[in-house]
């Protein structure tokens, strides 16, 4: 990476778990700290990324934080921008932090840059409004970029720099046995997993529309739903009325992931919307076919026909005949798997991540200091 030891940036991060976005603050911050980057921190107290962060050796400023409303949270974050002196900040979290970042930072008439993990529409008065408070916004897909451009955002104002995939912690082996084991399943049944909020856009009910059918051909089939969110009751009772029960776990937030995506036949991921999908970037480097849908920034994660399968977002039936082509052909599987792997390997790293953040915070330092 590019040497800019001077610079010093500000990361606003306001989510309460490690995963998705939280995760991938951790990758940059890491990374930056490699090409001497001084970094802050800045998220709620009791975080699990900023415990992260700490014990990575990261600074970090923990504040308390009322929710999306709490907009004194724009008072405490000045504070800390002034106190470290610092050149450029880094939005990352929504959750109000957005726009009490954004405007913390305009108040010191900082540089500030945003990352947009969702590909949701916004409409054109807000984007005109809150988009103002920004030098710069980075999309996680080219999916993104392209909803920010249609929502009124200047292209020249929004750069693409994808996700990354920490590959080698997903090099785990398979084991097969050890998963059936954990989970009580039989060794010989098919396993397929589903990992990701419980929240409808994530469509687990659309899947368990699509086993309703599927167990019928497939008796032995075996579902691990790995995930927290609000909609587990609903879930659960989906999958009472269906007559799923012997199918269907939910196994809640599964921490080693890398354990078990290995040993899946292979992962569905049915979500109506998706900025990229950080899961499907796991299960490929883990080896594993993916099926996925053909919305958000899903097909740049998912190559259709070479690493995985894509549908159309809330089809049951396209789902269904998805998931029983890869269960009739375990080596079509294992082909989609392999090559996902070689891909992730070539195209999604951590270095190339941060390395695109940092052109981001080069180009837009150059353009304040030409104004």
């Amino acid at each position: 990476m590019s040497d800019m030891r001077s610079l010093c940036v500000a990361h606003i991060e306001f989510g309460a778990h490690l995963y998705g976005g939280a995760q991938q603050v951790l990758y940059l911050l890491n990374a930056l700290s490699n090409a001497e980057v001084r970094s802050v921190l800045i998220c709620p107290e009791h975080s699990a990324v900023g415990g992260a962060a700490r014990a990575a050796g990261i600074e970090v400023e923990a504040i308390p934080y009322r929710g999306d409303l709490d907009w004194g949270a724009i008072k405490r974050i000045r504070e800390i921008l002034v106190r470290h002196d610092v050149d450029l900040v880094h939005v990352h979290s929504r959750r109000g932090a957005d726009v009490w970042g954004g405007l913390a930072a305009r108040r010191l008439d900082l540089p500030c840059v945003l990352s947009r993990r969702v590909d949701n529409h916004e409409r054109s008065w807000a984007v005109a409004a809150k988009y103002r408070l920004y030098d710069h916004v980075i999309a996680i897909s080219e999916g993104i970029r392209g909803v920010l451009i249609a929502d009124g955002l200047a292209p020249e104002k929004v750069s693409c720099v994808r996700s990354a995939v920490d590959w080698e912690r997903f090099q785990e082996p398979a084991d097969k046995a050890g998963l059936a084991s954990r989970f009580d399943l039989s060794k010989e049944a098919p396993i397929v997993g589903i990992a990701a909020q419980l929240i409808p856009r994530k469509g687990h009910d659309i899947l368990l529309e699509s086993l309703s059918d599927l167990v019928e051909r497939w008796p032995a089939l075996q579902v691990l739903v790995m995930g927290k969110g609000p909609s587990e009751s609903v879930i659960r009772e989906q999958v009472r009325i269906r007559g799923l029960s012997q199918h269907v776990q939910l196994v809640g937030f599964v921490e080693d992931l890398e354990r078990v995506l290995p040993s899946l036949d292979f992962l569905v991921h049915p979500a109506r919307t998706e900025g990229l999908g950080v899961v499907l970037l796991q299960a490929a480097s883990a080896g594993i076919a993916v099926v996925a849908c053909d919305a958000g920034g899903m097909p740049e994660a998912v190559v259709d026909q070479e690493t995985g399968l894509l549908v159309p977002a809330a089809d049951a039936g396209a789902l269904t005949a998805a998931m029983e082509s890869l269960l009739s052909d375990p080596g079509r599987a294992r082909s989609y798997g392999a090559k996902g792997r070689e891909r992730m390997l070539a195209s999604f790293s951590i270095s190339a991540m941060a390395q695109g953040n940092l052109d981001v915070y080069r180009k837009v330092i150059a353009t304040r200091s030409r104004e």
